[in-house]
């Protein structure tokens, strides 16, 4: 007898809570394998294909593409049918069995992991708890339907203005059809009774992109909040029309850079320097090895190795702080950060032991990271661990910046562009390659003195890249 199986979004890793639903890769119907990817999700740090432990046919699906889903919250249903020695067929660690049935049959539930490493299931014992088991999913026409999704039983929710909603009204007594909590959440805040919509998605699910339009038409999101309005200055200014504001939800990759910058800011108390260098002794230096022959060396692998130099001199700023602990943790690796902007977004991919690498390693790690931070392919692991990061922002063609460190880090070097400038050099007015160099570090780590001989440093080494042979 098929047993029906409920797989849940798993732990993706690095303390991600929810991803976005990109791409199903199956359908309702389809007979899938263990570990096979079933959808493509969108986490705040990349792009993840989610296999299944589970081997049988899918019998529903959660959440229509562009679904943002909490860790938790059930992705899809497989029908996983027994084998003639009377184990589920391709179940994986995450397959549990009803234990009573077990104990009837004298089976034991399968010991050896499904083999994917996402956290959260799979490469571990089935766990010995009871699982609920669903029912099969009915078939209708020939095609089998998803189960009837939670109730809405909530009678304290208000009702909005019945006129400004689209379709037919859901029975009173009948389901609601939403499975997302946020969609829930949504429509609870902003006063929204959910029978009162006719969903867009599969057999009429209610869907996130439902409940913004009835609010909308119905002006609840615009509607002002009596107690904070009471307590707002009388002299505030007045709210925009509903027709010139856009709303843009903080999710995705901008949403992690906004709490993780709102967590720098909150947490680290932040000072910059800066100073102006030569540079034109640096862009001779890289055109004579690039025309050594061999691959091309890049500004900003030169730039990372003389960042790997200064950090060895001066380790105070290749730290973190233990708040808990009230302790300065110093690393003597160096895993170099560097910001990269993409499509979706700007992100950090961090180059392993940068300070073991020379200026061919780094060009050629620095091309690989941005290629796959483009396409999107970068895993939570190429995007977490570093030590100190390099902003070359000189790239949008802009001179000065002052960085926010990259938490928990405990500093940051920005670059800005290399342009003609007038220079005394040698004694007389020339035209010279100059940069503006900037450090932004976490005072607690460090005072004034050390992170300005290290700014100091870095701008003697563009200056005069001989001085590197003295640590080569």
């Amino acid at each position: 007898m098929a047993q029906v199986l409920e797989f849940k979004l798993p732990d993706l890793g690095e303390g991600l809570t929810e991803a976005e639903i990109v791409r199903w890769l199956v359908e309702v119907g389809d007979v899938v394998a263990v570990d096979q990817p079933v959808v493509e999700v969108e986490t705040a740090k990349a792009m993840v294909e989610v296999p299944c432990p589970y081997g049988g046919v899918v019998t529903a699906r959660f959440g229509a593409e562009g679904t943002e889903l909490p860790v938790g919250a059930p992705l899809l249903t497989v029908a996983v049918g027994e084998t003639a020695d009377g184990r589920p067929a391709g179940a994986g660690s995450g397959a549990g069995t009803d234990s009573a049935k077990d104990g009837a049959s004298g089976r034991k539930p399968a010991a050896e992991g499904s083999g994917n490493v996402l956290v959260g299931y799979g490469t571990s014992e089935a766990p010995a708890r009871r699982r609920r088991v669903r029912p099969t999913a009915p078939v209708v026409n020939g095609r089998p339907r998803a189960p009837e999704p939670v109730r809405e039983t909530r009678a304290d929710t208000p009702q909005a203005a019945p006129s400004t909603l689209a379709g037919r009204a859901a029975p009173a007594d009948g389901p609601v059809p939403v499975i997302s909590p946020l969609v829930r959440r949504l429509a609870r805040q902003n006063g929204l009774d959910l029978r009162k919509l006719t969903g867009s998605g599969p057999d009429g699910l209610i869907l996130r992109a439902d409940v913004e339009h009835a609010l909308r038409a119905a002006g609840t999101q615009d509607r002002p909040d009596t107690t904070k309005a009471a307590a707002a200055p009388a002299a505030a200014a007045p709210a925009a029309s509903t027709a010139s504001v856009t709303r843009v939800p903080l999710k995705g990759i901008r949403g992690a850079v906004a709490d993780k910058l709102s967590r720098s800011r909150t947490e680290i108390p932040d000072a910059t320097c800066w100073v102006d260098a030569d540079a034109t002794e640096l862009m001779r230096t890289r055109a004579a090895m690039n025309a050594a022959g061999g691959p091309k060396i890049s500004v900003l692998a030169l730039l990372a190795r003389i960042c790997t130099a200064a950090l060895a001199r001066f380790p105070e700023l290749n730290s973190s702080v233990d708040t808990e602990a009230r302790e300065i943790v110093r690393y003597a690796d160096v895993h170099l950060g560097f910001a990269a902007q993409t499509e979706r977004g700007l992100v950090v991919p961090v180059v392993r032991d940068a300070h073991t690498r020379d200026a061919e390693s780094l060009t050629a790690e620095f091309a690989r990271l941005t290629e796959a931070a483009r396409e999107g392919t970068l895993t939570p692991a190429q995007l977490t661990g570093g030590t100190f990061t390099l902003n070359n922002y000189g790239v949008f063609g802009v001179d000065g910046s002052t960085p926010i460190i990259n938490h928990p880090e405990a500093a940051m070097l920005g670059v800005g562009r290399i342009v003609p400038k007038p220079w005394v050099h040698e004694g007389e007015l020339a035209v010279r390659q100059v940069v503006q160099l900037s450090l932004t570090f976490d005072h607690r780590v460090c005072d004034g003195g050390t992170a300005g001989g290290f700014l100091r440093y870095v701008a003697d080494c563009v200056e005069q890249p001989a001085v590197l042979l003295r640590t080569l």
